[in-house]
């Protein structure tokens, strides 16, 4: 008997696979894919609606929020409850919803291709230096407010966390390596290095001492890797000058 060649997996499912087996994967991929449709939504709805028991989908959505690509809330209450938990509800992240792709990144290539067509690449690196700086806007007072080089690392990791970056630090040597497994804009990164160098020139600002970038998902990486020295080369004690802002001159 002829066998049938089993149907290729989307990309949502591949990457739904890694760390998981097979049947695994696909049935995270499937609670994920409800949370994308159907979200808010509680774990007895999922197993509802997926034919699966409880105890199964809590795993799978305990796992997917380990991962960051989860979130819960309390569901409202209507009417008179009893005493107990409140219901949760579960939502995909950012991260969470990057499993799915869209159509962003296509858009986002092809206006900086007419940005750099029309203002050529300073425009680009202007453009880059404007949502960076949006972005530290956001977290520089809790990071810089840390007087540790070490904890102004790791607080800087926590704000790339909270804006879909999944990152960590650990400590290597004399100094700490900041890891982003995850990059929202990696594939527009890929043609426009402008978005890499003006992070990193913030980063290092943001540290107040020079960081060096090892690697990038935008090149193929696993992850962005950063090197951040906890004193400056050959001195001791000394504070490293921080470098140029880079977003027009504004402090970071």
């Amino acid at each position: 008997m002829k066998k049938t060649a089993p149907a290729p997996r989307t990309p949502e499912e591949t990457h739904g696979l890694a760390g998981v087996g097979q049947q695994d994967g696909r049935t995270r991929v499937g609670v994920a894919r409800l949370l994308l449709e159907q979200g808010p939504i509680s774990a007895v709805a999922v197993a509802e609606a997926l034919g699966l028991s409880p105890a199964a989908v809590r795993r799978h959505l305990d796992a997917l929020v380990a991962d960051g690509e989860a979130y819960t809330r309390e569901a409202p209450r209507l009417g008179h409850r009893g005493r107990g938990r409140p219901a949760k509800l579960f939502l995909l992240t950012e991260a969470g919803r990057s499993r799915f792709g869209h159509a962003y990144d296509d858009l986002a290539i092809s206006a900086l291709r007419f940005l750099a067509e029309t203002g050529g690449e300073q425009a680009v690196r202007a453009f880059a230096e404007r949502r960076m700086g949006t972005l530290v806007d956001r977290h520089r007072a809790a990071i810089t407010s840390v007087e540790d080089p070490a904890g102004r690392a790791q607080a800087l990791a926590v704000a790339l966390t909270r804006e879909g970056y999944a990152a960590s630090t650990r400590s290597v040597g004399a100094g700490e390596q900041l890891c982003q497994h995850h990059c929202p804009v990696a594939h527009v990164a890929a043609e426009f290095p402008q978005l890499c160098e003006v992070e990193t020139a913030a980063f290092a600002a943001l540290l107040g001492t020079h960081v060096q970038r090892l690697a990038t998902i935008a090149n193929g990486d696993a992850a962005c890797t950063t090197h951040v020295p906890l004193q400056s080369p050959g001195s001791a004690g000394h504070t490293t000058t921080a470098p140029p802002v880079p977003n027009g001159g504004k402090s970071l």
